[in-house]
């Protein structure tokens, strides 16, 4: 009978650690915060949830139910590809965000994977200010930084990392992008010019002069040397494979229980 409860106790382990090794689920995260229920509905409606959650390392830029009142009335086509722009395809919370190299970085989001994205819409360009303030804008050239870094939402190395960002980010023309393939990444120029000034209190910043410009295009950037790149998502084999050995753990742990309350008896 020991041998059975020790077995039990077993396969009840592996099993935990199975369902932990599995990832995460973001709309489940997001549920925790009613602040974000819209943009947590919205990965829904536009079916990114699915997406997000087949990957192993993402940062999710989230915005509040206020701040996300302006896209209510965008066609459903128009929402994904919005949402999309603020799912970035690498790990970054504050620690690595207050450590970026050269104070700017461009990261790549889930619309650039899209193949919809024209030019450099499906980039960002996050820039440390000198005030301290972490922004975030679209890395199309000339487009202003808009977005302050409110806070971190929820953060679990180097898996997912959820900050929450002032305001909706909006590239220029993405309602109307029609690419068949992604762009590659925009090259910083060969002379770094230091971030640009704080600020001021009557509007958004514009980029820094070292962001990228949508006639330079060159390699894409490399991952930061603080944290994963990001990956693919896992093949789908990979999902059914990982569901039957679920199943199958947890019919083992049915028949050991049932072995175990039958000794007992």
């Amino acid at each position: 009978m020991m041998n059975l409860n020790t077995l039990f106790f077993s396969l009840l382990l592996l099993f935990l650690f199975f369902h932990i090794a599995n990832g995460f689920n973001i709309t489940k995260l997001l549920s925790q915060y009613s602040d974000f229920s819209s943009f947590n509905s919205y990965l829904t409606q536009t079916q990114l949830a699915g997406d997000i959650n087949s990957r192993q390392t993402i940062t999710i830029l989230v915005v509040d139910n206020n701040g996300m009142s302006s896209l209510s009335s965008k066609p459903a086509n128009v929402l994904k590809k919005i949402m999309s722009i603020h799912v970035v395809l690498d790990y970054y919370d504050l620690p690595k965000l207050k450590k970026l190299s050269k104070k700017s970085s461009i990261l790549t989001t889930l619309f650039q994977s899209s193949g919809q994205a024209s030019g450099q819409q499906g980039f960002l360009n996050v820039t440390n200010m000198n005030n301290g303030d972490i922004m975030f804008g679209s890395a199309i050239h000339g487009s202003n930084l808009g977005a302050n870094l409110v806070k971190s939402v929820v953060s679990q190395p180097y898996n997912v990392s959820v900050l929450q960002i002032s305001t909706v980010l909006i590239p220029t023309g993405i309602e109307n992008s029609t690419a068949t393939s992604p762009s590659k990444a925009p090259a910083h120029s060969p002379k770094s010019a230091p971030p640009s000034k704080a600020p001021a209190p009557g509007g958004p910043a514009k980029a820094p002069s070292e962001a990228p410009t949508a006639d330079t295009p060159g390699s894409p950037p490399k991952p930061a040397a603080d944290g994963p790149a990001a990956d693919a998502p896992t093949d789908k084999s990979d999902g059914i494979v990982g569901v039957a050995l679920g199943l199958s753990i947890s019919i083992a742990m049915i028949i050991v229980s049932t072995l175990c309350f039958v000794s007992m008896a």
